[in-house]
């Protein structure tokens, strides 16, 4: 008896997500369908032009802006970015670098500081354990 492979299928805001792209700016074919794990691995190893000029020039998804700006969700959040942003908007934001995006850089930075002194801890206690 021979099983055929079921099908995986996600939601376009799925599919969207794991692109990196904004869900309301692709098509609306995109938008309205569902997308098969073999279709978006054939999305991300050949992107058709509509999705490279996302990628290129948005508008971008929040997790991707607050990345180009080096800062959390949050930080954006607290800075008043709700929506998406496309690259001109967000170069001018590095360019013009209000103060919110300052702090948050700033924010972000310790965290990340704080998150490696934490891990060289554990790092030393998990060798000091095994060694004694």
């Amino acid at each position: 008896m021979t099983s055929h492979p079921n099908t995986q299928t996600m939601k376009p805001a799925t599919a969207a997500k794991k692109l990196g792209v904004y869900l309301q700016a692709t098509p609306a074919e995109f938008q309205e369908g569902v997308v098969s794990r073999g279709e978006l691995n054939a999305l991300q190893a050949d992107p058709p032009e509509w999705l490279r000029e996302l990628r290129r020039n948005g508008p971008h998804p929040r997790p991707v802006v607050a990345a180009k700006l080096g800062v959390s969700i949050s930080g954006l959040a607290r800075g008043g970015v709700t929506e998406a942003l496309t690259t001109e908007q967000i170069d001018a934001l590095k360019r013009d670098e209000p103060e919110w995006l300052r702090q948050e850089r700033a924010t972000q930075a310790e965290v990340r500081r704080e998150a490696a002194r934490l891990k060289e801890k554990k790092e030393t206690a998990a060798r000091d354990a095994s060694a004694g």
